[in-house]
């Protein structure tokens, strides 16, 4: 039972000092920027849509380099067991 209500204690400040912020608020909701109009949100649409693909196509070249490393690692790989001297034995 101790356990439990140790861990009901800390889920409760967690919950605590997570929502403080929210209740000190005092800007009417309009968050850090400011006031946005559509000049602004415009300008968010287009970050987002310039950057998911950039994620994207770094992500895919990363990816691809990464690849043709396995591939060469296990073709050396099995190039080196391919080698009758390096198969063991005395």
């Amino acid at each position: 039972m101790p356990r439990r209500s140790l861990s009901l204690l800390f889920l409760s400040l967690t919950l605590v000092l997570v929502l403080a912020p929210a209740a000190a608020a005092s800007n009417d909701g309009r968050g850090y920027y400011g006031a946005t109009d559509d000049k602004v949100v415009t300008t968010a649409g287009f970050i987002l849509i310039l950057f998911f693909p950039t994620l994207v196509i770094v992500l895919s070249m990363l990816q691809s380099r990464l690849e043709k490393r396995k591939q060469a690692r296990l073709a050396a790989h099995k190039a080196h067991l391919g080698n009758a001297r390096w198969r063991g034995g005395w």
